[in-house]
């Protein structure tokens, strides 16, 4: 057994997140349930960075449950918008009825046009997983993929600003691929690889 124990948390509530993360977690055999699931209320993000986000659903999450819990911050920076929207990505989305991301992306892509940004328009997914413990501890694991972003919107796969992000290399948006094709490539994949590395391949 891996040093995460047979049962764990994923501190989310968004679902895109839990679907992801429970696909690469399935191998290992561990029994997954998330927040959502379980009643937790989420808490308050108050950091300015991915892993200061990270560690307070982490810590929140395996004091609540009593289990190793394993969370996820992340987002998307923008080089012209000096990387914004960061940390924020979630709350560019936010209006009085839900997250819209549609309305997120045109006001990104809206803000590179007023801007008259160059082309290629580069950005990266980023993602800070953190491994968190009832007794206090934890681990970080960090992700990047970089691209560019395009418009109009393509393809309705994937979540968030999925389908504006063009990964370097690829024809296809994240919003255009094959789930199973962004999962071998994403942000969250590269954090989970280094995860797998530093913790489960461990035993």
């Amino acid at each position: 057994m891996t040093a995460l124990g047979p049962r764990m948390v994923i501190a989310s509530h968004n679902a895109g997140k839990i679907r992801e993360i429970r696909a690469l977690m399935e191998p290992y055999g561990i029994e997954v349930q998330s927040a959502a699931e379980l009643g937790f209320e989420e808490p308050e993000e108050t950091e300015d960075t991915f892993a200061g986000n990270a560690r307070i659903k982490a810590h929140a999450a395996a004091q609540a449950s009593g289990l190793p819990a394993l969370s996820d911050d992340s987002g998307i920076t923008v080089d012209a918008l000096d990387g914004a929207p960061g940390v924020y990505t979630a709350d560019w989305a936010e209006t009085p009825n839900g997250r819209d991301f549609p309305m997120a992306m045109k006001k990104v892509w809206d803000l590179l046009e007023d801007s008259c940004a160059p082309e290629p328009r580069l950005a990266q997914f980023r993602c800070t997983l953190c491994v968190a413990w009832p007794d206090g501890r934890d681990m970080l694991f960090e992700g990047i993929v970089g691209g560019r972003l395009v418009w109009p919107m393509r393809g309705a796969q994937g979540f968030g600003f999925d389908p504006i992000f063009l990964p370097d290399g690829e024809t296809e948006t994240f919003g255009e691929m094959d789930p199973s094709r962004k999962h071998e490539m994403s942000h969250r994949a590269d954090a989970f690889a280094k995860l797998k590395a530093g913790l489960l391949d461990r035993g």
